[in-house]
């Protein structure tokens, strides 16, 4: 079955990969973000990614617990 992609919107240029998490809903605080980001949950563009300031861009995905995400820009 195919993976479902979720579109998030942001309304910048660019968002921070630990607040994206936070917008999107996949954690509650910016500190449990950090936390899987540094764990090497997280991946952008299908590279594992353990900068938490790492910027994302409109076109780029995120891949978090077996969901994928795109960000869209405004």
């Amino acid at each position: 079955p195919a993976i479902k992609m979720e579109k998030i919107t942001i309304s910048t240029d660019f968002i921070k990969l630990d607040a994206f998490l936070k917008f999107a809903g996949l954690c509650g605080t910016g500190g449990e973000a950090k936390l899987f980001i540094e764990d090497g949950l997280v991946s952008v563009n299908g590279e594992t990614c353990t900068a938490r300031g790492k910027k994302l861009h409109a076109g780029d995905m995120v891949s978090f617990e077996g969901k994928e995400f795109t960000v869209a820009g405004k």
